[in-house]
This record gives C-alpha cells, structure tokens and sequence, in this order.
C-alpha cells in the first residue's frame, strides 16, 4: 500500500474518535454491487467439506450463490484452494515494536502508535484473516470503529477494550460494576484474568464465585465472556458459566473433561506465541513481566502447551477454537498456529482449518454470518496457493483475500503498506 494511503487511513482512525457531534462522518465506501463471480475447482465449505467447480457468485459483500451464472465480473482462482477468510479468536493488534524495535509502551507517541496498530491490523489481514477477536487495549476500539464505519482497511474487529483482574479480596459489586463500564465503553465481549501470567507462575487470581459473577454479569448484558486460565482455573471457570477459556496450560484431563461438558470453548495456543516471544525475546526483555526467569518458564513449559493441546482435540465432544494470543512480532503469522495444531496436538489438518472458521464463528456469536461459503453469508474469501490438505505449509500462502466483498490481495500484487 502506498505510504500517503497509509497516512490517509491512519488519520481516518485518529479522527474517527473526535469527529463534533454535529458532524456527520463520510460513510465508507459500499461493497460493490456485484455481480461478481470467483471460480474455484477446488473449495473448503469452512464446515469440513470439499467442493469442486464452484461459481461463487457475490454481490453486496456477500455470497449469493455456489453455482452462479458467468456474469458481471469474473476473478479466476482455479489455480488455488478457495476459502472463507480465517477468524483468529485472540489477539492483541495493540501489541506491537515501536520505532527502536523494542516492544512498545505508553510512553509512545499517539500517532506512532496509531501507525502501530494499523499496521497489525493490515498484516494480519493480508495474511488470511478477516475477522479477530483483539482483548486487551481501549486503542482497539478506534480501530474497530474505523474499519468497520468508515473503510479502514484490516480484519472485522471485536474487543474487549481492557481485561478485567482482581483478587480474592475484589468485592463482587466492583466485579458487577466494571463488567458493566465495560459494557458501557463499547465492549463486544468481557476478558477475564482468572490466573497470573505463566511468566509469574501461572497462580489463581479470582475465587470460582467470583467467576461466576463476572460470567453471570457479562451475560446479563449481552456479552461473551473469555477467561485467561491455567491449571484448575480452567474447571472453575467453566462450572461458573464462563464461555471461552485460553491457554489451559498445566490443566489436568479431568479439568478438561468439566469444560467440555459445560459446552465451553477451549483456545490453547502451541504454534505461535510462545515461539514468537522466545525469538524476539530481546525486544521484550525489560518491560512489565517479560524477564530472563520468565521466558525461561515459557521455554521450558513449551512441552506443557503441546499436552493440555493434546488432551483437548482428543477429548470427546471439545470444541477446540481457533487461537493465536499473537503479539508484536506475530502479527500476519497467524497461520502458524494451524501448523502447530497438526503437530503438537494431533489435531487433523481438516479440523485445524474448520476451527478457525464454522468453529470460531460460532463461538464468538457470528456463525450465522461468517465462517463458511454458504448463499447468505458475509464474502469474506481467501485463496491460498497449494492444497492445505495435502501440503499444511500452503497456510504461509495466501495470495487472495477479499472481506465484505472487497478485495484486499491479489494474487501477483505487490504488498503494503
């Protein structure tokens, strides 16, 4: 992407939260019209099925039609394995390097770290995913808004803005009340500390009871709730209620076993994360948490990840969602995760895939809309250049992405920004 485009859509996020109130922003730019019709000879349904010798046919920013008539514009994808877009379940487009390489903090001028986060958000969906779930930062908000209401160009947004922590001795009122401010805020979902960071020791933080409220509240008013938790925090949080829960590392069979019973998602992370932070490490000594003891932890415990991964694919009946947690330095690499997945935990090339499409759909409410190729639903649509199936590798291949209807990648385009 050109750099004055850059420039032009950064401002566009800036302002997108200052407009007066008697100002009337400029909408974005529609979909276009269509018709428009991708030919595959081969597709993924985002379900676990294959289809063969499809016309996908698109208009308004969605499918119309798998079989549609040769009319109006044509893009020619025969050559590759058509999709819909991947949906990344948990990240933090925040997270980034600032100008000295080094993991940005607040100290950060404003418009560097607009640039930042614009520059997450478009490399993670240059590299096939148009639709994350970003829990962590009140700036993703902006850009939430922006890609959404106004023609930033990036993946379809959900934050939770800021996390909710607390201790034990957090009264339940404050737990209500700030689940409710963040309702308040413009929150799509409610993000719950039940445990310490794994670079700390991985330690409960909140009582099942309060998890319970917290869930409960969320609920109440209309939000998802997803939980950060290890060891038999991850049974707590699924008798309390709570609907996704991440990581789950150090968590036993059994633990595993009353999460999927509850009906709750379960997201742990093996190809990326923990990768990411050992190679950069440099970059985030320092800073918060991140210390030689606790990357040493991270290194050490890699092994713990691959088996809670292990035991979840493998329990009956879990449904284990797409999830990245990707960072400053991960972003756009998402799909390394698919590739961990197969070979950490034994989870099917197929059932990777579909996790982070019908499944991840589904779970962060949106499986009526996106996820799958299906007449009715959002064109959101990828391509990538190999057979996934055969060749897991061809997830670092996207060359096509189109979000609503528009295409943001092409197959022999130069990248941006």
């Amino acid at each position: 992407m050109p750099i004055h485009r850059l420039i032009g859509f950064v401002s566009t996020l800036v302002a997108a939260t200052t407009w007066a109130a008697d100002v009337q922003p400029v909408p974005p730019p529609p979909a276009p019209a269509g018709p428009v019709v991708i030919l595959a000879r081969h597709a993924l349904d985002g379900r676990g099925g294959e289809l063969r010798d499809l016309r996908l046919g698109i208009a308004g920013g969605r499918i119309t039609s798998l079989h549609a008539p040769t009319s109006g514009a044509v893009i020619d994808l025969r050559r590759y394995t058509v999709l819909p877009g991947w949906i990344d379940t948990h990240v933090h487009l925040a997270s980034h390097f600032d100008r000295t390489g080094r993991i940005a903090t607040e100290s950060e001028p404003a418009a560097e770290a607009a640039l930042g986060i614009a520059a997450a958000a478009w490399a993670t969906l240059q590299g096939g995913f148009t639709t994350v779930q970003s829990v962590g930062d009140p700036s993703e908000r902006p850009l939430r808004d922006a890609i959404r209401d106004h023609g930033f160009p990036g993946p379809r947004v959900l934050t939770s803005l800021a996390w909710i922590e607390g201790t034990p001795a957090t009264s339940l009122e404050d737990l209500r009340a700030v689940v409710r401010a963040r309702k308040a805020e413009g929150a799509d979902l409610i993000k719950i500390f039940a445990s310490s960071s794994q670079r700390v020791g991985a330690l409960p933080t909140l009582t099942e009871a309060q998890l319970k409220v917290l869930c409960d509240e969320a609920a109440a008013v209309g939000l998802r709730s997803m939980v950060h938790a290890y060891r038999s925090q991850v049974s707590a949080a699924a008798r309390a209620g709570c609907r996704e829960i991440e990581h789950a590392t150090y968590a036993t069979p059994e633990d595993i076993a009353v999460a999927v019973a509850a009906g709750a998602y379960l997201s742990p992370q093996v190809g990326l994360v923990v990768q990411n932070y050992l190679a950069n490490k440099a970059r985030y000594l320092g800073v918060g948490n991140y210390t030689e003891e606790g990357m040493a932890t991270m290194a050490r415990d890699l092994s713990e990840d691959f088996a809670v991964c292990r035991i979840a694919v493998h329990t009956p009946g879990a449904k284990v969602v797409f999830s990245t947690d990707a960072t400053a330095g991960a972003h756009g690499r998402n799909a390394e995760e698919f590739i961990g997945r197969v070979e950490h935990c034994g989870q099917s090339p197929m059932a990777a895939l579909v996790s982070a499409n019908a499944l991840a759909a589904e779970a962060i409410g949106m499986g009526d809309r996106i996820g799958q190729l299906a007449p009715g639903f959002e064109a959101d649509v990828i391509a990538l250049d190999g057979n996934p199936l055969r060749d897991l590798t061809a997830v670092r291949r996207v060359v096509f992405v189109m979000r609503g209807g528009i295409v943001y990648k092409w197959p022999g385009a130069a990248p941006g920004p």
